[in-house]
């Protein structure tokens, strides 16, 4: 499932934080390919949190009662993902 309005974000194995930003699946492939990269790529929407967009999506994952309390911890509204992201592995630069 992807946002309206999408970028795709590369982070790779050893890194908390992203290695690149990409517009398009294909961009990000052809920089990852020419790197050797390993590492996850996945849809972020654009001008919007993930866990607002999820919310929003009804794809959190997340039971009524659980929700109402997630939506108070700002910790976990910062680091939300889904696995409803669309998201790509790579190892050595090849999609696995």
């Amino acid at each position: 499932m992807l946002p309206s309005s999408t970028v795709w974000v590369f982070t790779g194995r050893r890194g908390p934080f992203p290695g690149g930003i990409f517009s398009a699946v294909d961009r990000a492939e052809t920089w990852i390919r020419q790197h050797r990269l390993t590492g996850t790529l996945t849809a972020y929407p654009l001008d919007q949190g993930c866990f607002d967009w999820a919310e929003a999506a009804g794809c959190t994952g997340l039971s009524r009662d659980k929700l109402a309390l997630k939506r108070q911890e700002p910790d976990f509204i910062g680091s939300f993902t889904t696995a409803a992201q669309e998201h790509f592995h790579y190892d050595n630069g090849e999609r696995v």
